[in-house]
């Protein structure tokens, strides 16, 4: 019997993994197997930070506005901010807010002190 080659199917799908590890480092980018977990490894991590990051940016808006908000005035905070702005049915979101605190503080102080009115 002649011998039986295989097909390019299997090549063709460690090839396009290996593209995708092309940057990692060592084993990693070169062994099919570590390359197949580190790819696993890289595609959770990605889908996890997703919403941590999410998280993050709004952790970091809310201290952003805390802090200028609390600059201003002694009693005044961010709870009472935000609270006071959804009782004026005024629709400004945290990043924008928190955008507002760093480039014109000005301004948040002349909204701070519309709603507080």
């Amino acid at each position: 019997m002649t011998r039986i080659k295989r097909g390019y199917i299997a090549r063709r799908r460690r090839t396009k993994i290996r593209l995708f590890a092309s940057s990692f480092q060592g084993a990693h980018s070169r062994l099919t197997r570590t390359i197949t977990q580190q790819k696993i490894r890289a595609l959770f991590s990605a889908y996890r930070d997703r919403g941590r990051q999410k998280r993050d940016f709004r952790r970091l808006w809310i201290t952003r506005i805390n802090a200028v908000i609390r600059g201003n005035s002694v009693y005044y905070n961010y709870s009472r901010l935000i609270h006071n702005l959804y009782k004026r049915q005024l629709l400004l979101n945290r990043k924008i807010l928190a955008q507002i605190a760093i480039l014109n503080r000005n301004c948040l102080y002349m909204i701070s002190n519309e709603i507080i009115k």
